[in-house]
């Protein structure tokens, strides 16, 4: 079986699209935290890992054309795949995520800045391997703690995933407001601003 690749559209055409009086519903993937941080106005949170334990709920709310947004397209690829299995067509991925859509010098709404999350795993991996490379120094068994920082990220290429930011995202700084999915839902079903 192959994958099919998701359908994209750029910051441009979505800008376009927005000022129409048919524009499409625009769903933020990202952490709340980072959602704070900068958002494109008028989209919804709905972090990823609400989204794929609760597909089915939220397919109910999401019958229109729909643009999934993250920080660089993985998650909205993600999120794609986890409503497109729930049976929700036109589904598409804003390429490039919110980081295309600031280099285009599109409106962002935001609060709070934080680091993103891809940031943060290069900031605490990158730390990680050069402490154990210069405790090996004393400890020679401390270069193993850097060959599994290596191994794990190489896996989370390899399968698409980073439970490293998955960890991250957890921690209070990168939170943000708390979403349970009743008031996502609630947010979808309430007339759109």
């Amino acid at each position: 079986m192959t994958s099919r690749a998701p359908a994209t559209l750029d910051a441009t055409t979505l800008r376009q699209l927005i000022a129409t009086a048919s524009a499409p519903r625009l769903i933020d993937v990202r952490t709340p935290g980072e959602f704070e941080a900068a958002h494109i106005p008028g989209s919804y949170n709905v972090p990823l890992d609400i989204l794929r334990e609760h597909r089915d709920e939220l397919r109910a709310h999401l019958d229109e054309q729909v643009v999934l947004v993250c920080r660089s397209g993985q998650r909205a690829t993600a999120a794609e795949q986890a409503l497109a299995a729930a049976g929700l067509p036109n589904l598409r991925i804003l390429d490039g995520g919110i980081s295309a859509w600031q280099a285009a010098g599109a409106p962002v709404r935001g609060g709070t800045n934080r680091w993103d999350l891809e940031r943060q795993v290069r900031l605490v991996a990158g730390s990680l391997v050069l402490g154990a490379v210069l405790t090996s120094v004393a400890v020679p068994a401390a270069k193993w703690a850097a060959a599994a920082v290596g191994a794990g990220l190489t896996f989370a290429a390899l399968s698409n995933t980073c439970a490293m930011g998955s960890l991250l995202a957890r921690l209070p700084y990168n939170r943000g407001p708390r979403l349970d999915v009743d008031g996502v839902i609630a947010a979808l079903a309430s007339p759109r601003p």
